[in-house]
């Protein structure tokens, strides 16, 4: 009697096991072809960032002379003083009141306006987000000419304004869209609740949303931050003097008429980038909770 128990548990519970083994015998199975894709993808990140860095590194005769792979065999750091000495504090400074000056008008007009188009009403407002999705149809490389006539017009060609109100333009239309996605996620009984204490849309506006939505700030901030500290084609066309140059422009100081010094425009990239580099560590847990919102609902 024991032993036909022991056959009748036996049977009943096997399927079970292996059910419940199943998923993870899934789940270790290796991935070979997902592995060796990363792995070449990885190689290919940091291939390109390996060869900056140790090229900055080197002078123009062992750039020439040696494996472009090559650690150097002289190091120096006379392309970084080269750097340095030939205004490059000037043209970091130009950037960085660019990048500033578009990205907090930007990210505060987008704010307000994808407040007021999530939490009003009326056609005004919808037609109002219309028009900003189409301003993401509208490429920088299509309104470059009537851009450049309007500067011409106002009087603000060759100036850091020309550069800052067109970065400002281009940058609403998609941080209004990413802002009212997040104010959408916030529950209306919070905006209720508000409400009922007394608050206006005002403030309202200011002390649950703009501290509900922080992650999507840091997000757009960062994404047109570098959109317009990486920008070349509106300085290139707006601007003419070298005191007004940014960094992009500024890889142009180490071109010669018949050369260029690779190892100094390569120095320049590296302290080009480590704005960039401080301002991702600073916000790297804001900005990954802004994309990776809305996944796990």
């Amino acid at each position: 009697m024991t032993a036909s128990l022991t056959r009748r548990t036996g049977s009943a519970t096997a399927p079970l096991v292996e059910r419940r083994r199943s998923p993870w015998a899934r789940v270790r199975r290796t991935n070979v072809l997902g592995g060796l894709a990363g792995w070449i993808w990885l190689a290919v990140i940091i291939i390109p960032i390996y060869y900056i860095l140790i090229t900055s590194f080197k002078n123009q005769a062992g750039y020439f002379s040696q494996n472009p792979l090559a650690l150097p065999a002289h190091p120096t750091l006379d392309n970084y003083k080269m750097v340095l000495a030939n205004d490059f504090g000037r043209y970091f400074l130009n950037s960085v009141i660019i990048t500033v000056g578009s990205v907090v008008p930007a990210v505060a007009f987008s704010f307000m306006a994808a407040f007021a188009i999530v939490r009003g009403t009326g056609r005004f407002l919808k037609g109002v987000n219309a028009l900003f999705l189409m301003g993401l149809a509208i490429p920088l490389q299509a309104t470059i000419i009537p851009i450049y006539l309007l500067i011409i017009r106002m009087h603000l060609y060759d100036s850091l304004l020309a550069l800052i109100l067109p970065s400002i333009a281009f940058a609403i239309p998609l941080t209004v869209l990413i802002m009212a996605n997040f104010i959408r996620d916030v529950p209306n009984e919070l905006f209720e609740s508000m409400r009922l204490d007394g608050c206006s849309e005002w403030q309202t506006m200011w002390r649950l949303a703009l501290p509900l939505t922080k992650p999507a700030i840091v997000t757009v901030s960062i994404y047109n931050g570098l959109n317009v500290w990486n920008g070349f084609l509106l300085p290139l066309i707006l601007t003419q003097s070298p005191e007004l140059r940014v960094l992009p422009l500024a890889l142009w100081t180490f071109q010669g008429q018949y050369s260029v010094n690779i190892p100094a425009v390569l120095a320049s990239v590296v302290l080009t980038t480590l704005p960039i580099l401080v301002l991702y560590v600073l916000g790297r847990r804001q900005l990954l909770s802004g994309l990776t919102a809305g996944f796990s609902k």
